[in-house]
């Protein structure tokens, strides 16, 4: 149980910290609501992820060999995070706009990793065989698996929104459009790797 746990927690950090549009978009969130806006994106996951999840078990493997389902995945997100881009690099000032923009910041989460390749190619290639073969040894050694996958994910992403939302108040002026306008560069950025991905695989 101990390996599995083990396994899951370390690829689970690699996700958490890895750059790409989920994280980019915690950071963001954090600096224009506050931590607590980020850390609602941070959760995203532990809503999206159990369909999936069902959907690489059921679904997605068996159309591994036809990459337009990827291609179409990869291109719906490319549109979704150009968009949250553009967002971020013009957003004027810090907001304080409450619980309205934190419900906001969820849903933004929720739509970027759905639309996100990546969480699907993992639970594909890696994350499922790995809960089948831990779940021939056991349902504690599958769960132990999943549990520090999600812990070592959200939770990185936790950290990081804190951080992020304590600084926050060193970001005035200048300061804060220059960060935000950074953050709207890289979201562009990841934009752009989707819509390269979405080609790759509509050309393979």
């Amino acid at each position: 149980m101990a390996a599995y746990l083990v396994s899951g927690i370390v690829f689970g950090l690699s996700a958490g910290l890895a750059p790409g549009p989920l994280l980019t978009l915690v950071l963001s969130e954090s600096l224009r609501h506050g931590s607590r806006a980020g850390i609602r994106v941070a959760f995203a996951p532990l809503i999206t992820d159990l369909p999936i999840v069902i959907l690489s078990l059921f679904v997605i493997a068996r159309l591994a060999g036809s990459p337009l389902v990827m291609g179409m995945i990869s291109l719906l997100g490319a549109g979704f995070v150009a968009y949250l881009g553009y967002e971020t690099f013009y957003s004027p000032e810090a907001a304080h706009d409450g619980a309205a923009g934190r419900i906001r910041s969820l849903r933004k989460g929720v739509i970027a990793n759905l639309l996100n390749p990546h969480p699907y190619l993992f639970w594909m290639t890696v994350g499922s065989p790995l809960v089948i073969r831990a779940f021939q040894e056991g349902m504690f050694e599958a769960g132990s698996f999943v549990a520090g996958f999600y812990m070592a994910l959200v939770g990185s992403k936790v950290v990081l929104s804190l951080l992020a939302g304590r600084t926050r108040h060193l970001l005035q002026g200048r300061a804060y459009r220059l960060c935000m306008i950074a953050l709207g560069v890289l979201l562009w950025l990841f934009a752009l790797v989707l819509a390269r991905d979405a080609l790759r695989f509509m050309a393979s």
